[in-house]
């Protein structure tokens, strides 16, 4: 798996097995899941408490997704780009590690 840049564009890919893409888009889904049944609850007007409970389950959610995300990120295009000698990539994930705050 190896991160390269777009050729004809100005961003980054990162190239993921099969598995791996059905696994997190397995996990965007139930997300977006969440989220409609929370459009729901809105549209009948569910009381507050359990709005605000639904939406702390998907901010948990969307926290262990950016994790999973974050940790294969390390493992892989972080240690591979160190190896082809481009320390850049700590300053990118320094400011990873500032958003995530």
């Amino acid at each position: 798996m190896q991160e390269e840049v777009c050729p004809n564009c100005s961003f980054k890919t990162k190239t993921r097995g099969e598995e791996e893409k059905k696994a997190l888009i397995s996990r965007v889904n139930r997300i977006a899941g969440q989220m409609n049944g929370i459009a729901k609850m809105i549209e009948n007007d569910r009381y507050c408490d359990d709005i605000l409970i639904q939406l702390s389950a998907i901010d948990k959610s969307i926290k262990s997704l950016a994790n999973v995300i974050l940790k294969n990120h390390l493992h892989t295009c972080v240690v591979e780009n160190i190896q082809r000698g481009n320390t850049e990539v700590v300053d990118e994930i320094a400011d990873l590690f500032r958003r995530f705050q």
